[in-house]
């Protein structure tokens, strides 16, 4: 058997599209029950209540979560308020006593995603098991490595998966936690449209901002739901305090999201498809010249010590060629590449010229 093979029903069974939220960490009764009952009372289509139990932390001596403890926590959501419950495992301990407190959803991190050692160790203690097991995108943009963890989870008889889009880590600084790279993920839904994507715009995003346009955008493109941090007072939370919501405001964020039918021509979905690229790579390039207007006002800077001209035709005469010769490899015209190139090049001089007339 193979993950094309897999045909995935048990999520037909749970409230389309899938909704999994909840507090980033277990804090204390008080707060998962809290929160609990007010995404119910909110009557957010919330069905699965998620909440961190074991915290996996960059550095050391930082809140790691509160352990087993927190699963008599969710069993208590479990009761009182009817959600299905999902937490994260990141070895075979956690596992074992996820599994013994009998949390319906279970997820892989991404930082262990990344480590094949891990994951086998995950998949191994899961072994059979029948309850659904999502696993994250590793945090490098990576697509082997996300579909190698797929594959040892089902080398051991597990069969009711999924996936999570949580973005991809990157040293630039932009305006995500981690950046969505839409490619890779559709890249891998493309390969198995079988299997379920949620969408984790809080990891994305890593603030409030923007939470409801990356759901949007994900559901536009198929996903099947989206797992979203949830707490009864964001402000005062122990992790990740910046990208988590009330029940109240995730309430209508839910509800105003429009839900694609999934009986529309295949022709809308392959378009928002490539919409979602397109808008991608846009955000790349604006990113991409922002750095270069950044390294023109280094330049501008030196000149500007050096008593240097601004224009320096030998080096327009270089660019020039330059964009001709990328004309010619990939196929554009030539005009456009110029066109292209003298606007980055006409912004890049009027930096350096704001540079020179500073007092």
């Amino acid at each position: 058997m193979n993950l094309n093979d897999l045909k995935n029903e048990w999520i037909d069974g749970l409230t389309q599209p899938l909704m999994i939220a909840g507090p980033c960490s277990a804090e204390s009764e008080a707060q998962m029950l809290e929160t609990a009952r007010r995404i119910k009372e909110s009557n957010a289509n919330v069905s699965v209540f998620r909440a961190g139990i074991w915290k996996p932390r960059t550095k050391p001596n930082g809140f790691e979560g509160v352990g087993v403890i927190g699963l008599n926590w969710l069993k208590k959501v479990k009761e009182e308020y009817g959600f299905k419950t999902a937490t994260e495992v990141a070895n075979a301990h956690h596992v074992f006593a996820a599994l013994e407190a009998d949390v319906d959803v279970l997820w892989i991190g991404a930082r262990s995603t990344v480590n094949p050692f891990t994951v086998q160790e995950i998949a191994m203690a899961l072994r059979g098991t029948d309850k659904p097991v999502f696993v994250k995108n590793p945090v490098n943009p990576d697509l082997a490595l996300w579909v190698g963890a797929l594959e040892r989870l089902l080398g051991q008889d597990i069969k009711n998966l999924g996936v999570i889009h949580r973005g991809f880590s990157t040293y630039q600084k932009t305006k995500y936690r981690n950046n969505p790279n839409w490619q890779i993920a559709l890249d891998f839904k493309s390969q198995f449209p079988n299997i379920p994507m949620l969408i984790d715009p809080s990891h994305i995003c890593g603030n409030r901002t923007g939470l409801a346009d990356i759901t949007q955008e994900a559901l536009n493109v198929g996903y099947q739901g989206a797992i979203i941090e949830s707490h009864c007072n964001p402000d005062e939370a122990w992790s990740d305090a910046s990208q988590q919501i009330t029940p109240e405001v995730l309430a209508d964020l839910i509800g105003n999201l429009k839900v694609r039918s999934s009986n529309l021509a295949g022709f809308e979905g392959e378009m928002g498809r490539h919409r979602t690229l397109i808008s991608d790579l846009d955000f790349q390039l604006i990113e991409l010249l922002s750095q270069r207007m950044k390294i023109s006002e280094k330049i501008g800077k030196l000149k500007k010590e050096n008593d240097i001209a601004i224009f320096q035709p030998e080096r327009w005469k270089v660019i020039t060629e330059y964009a001709n010769q990328k004309a010619k490899e990939t196929g554009m015209s030539q005009e456009f590449i110029e066109k292209v190139f003298k606007a980055i090049h006409e912004e890049s001089i009027e930096v350096q010229n704001n540079i020179m007339i500073e007092r």
